[in-house]
């Protein structure tokens, strides 16, 4: 059972796309959950915010009864404002423990876009994963959280050239394991998973400035994403 942790919604489509639709389609099909920290409150587009990442759900296939959105008064969308690892810990304690949770998928420590309520995740999840380890017992499964590798500005912007690059990296990972140290996971996009994950990314109407569009068309991050262990 996955949680996929994300700050704002929005951030589902921006940036995990490839891994809900991989996971969607794979063949052990594993439970994918989704939990937002904020309802995206920061211009007062709360609400409108919040239905917006319903409908993006439901287009990537995350069920309704599985997703849930947090508004807490410490974990408001605010760029300046990196958020507290144990209120973090506290809020998600319940949803991961209630619904045997065994991996949190989240952004890493730099957070993608250097956003300090993304950056956050990895250490509020972190502390969790730790707390829960010294009160399971041995034969309940250790609660594993990855975070989504940052990748530096220029091949950020790469688009679907991200796609054979990534599979000649886990390619020369195999042959050269001393030079290219392998990520825990590689997921990669087609052409059909591209088109839902824009799809999904168009359903934020509200968000949907000029500068979105060019996104679309550049990011590595509809097309690719590259995970490694927190």
């Amino acid at each position: 059972r996955i949680l996929l942790l994300t700050a704002h919604p929005d951030d589902e489509c921006f940036f995990f796309a490839p891994t809900i639709l991989a996971l969607r389609r794979g063949v052990s099909q594993p439970e994918v959950y989704s939990l937002c920290l904020s309802t995206g409150n920061a211009e007062g587009l709360g609400d409108k915010r919040r239905a917006e990442l319903d409908r993006s759900l439901d287009v990537l296939g995350v069920d309704s009864d599985k997703r849930w959105v947090v508004d807490h008064p410490l974990l408001q969308d605010n760029i300046t404002m990196r958020w507290d690892p144990s209120v973090i810990a506290d809020v998600l304690t319940p949803f991961v423990v209630d619904n045997n949770i065994t991996m949190i998928l989240t952004f890493d420590t730099q957070g993608i876009s250097s956003h300090p309520n993304h950056y956050s995740l990895p250490f509020g999840a972190s502390y969790l994963a730790r707390t829960l380890s010294s009160t399971r017992s041995r034969t309940e499964n250790a609660l594993r959280v990855l975070g989504l590798l940052t990748i530096p500005v220029v091949p950020k912007y790469f688009g679907i050239l991200a796609v054979p690059l990534a599979r000649a990296r886990i390619i020369l990972s195999w042959l050269i394991p001393r030079v290219l140290s392998p990520s825990t996971a590689i997921f990669t996009s087609g052409f059909r998973e591209y088109s839902i994950g824009s799809r999904a990314i168009r359903d934020h109407d509200s968000q949907m400035v000029w500068f979105r569009y060019l996104y679309m068309l550049f990011s590595s991050y509809l097309w690719v994403n590259e995970w490694v262990e927190i």
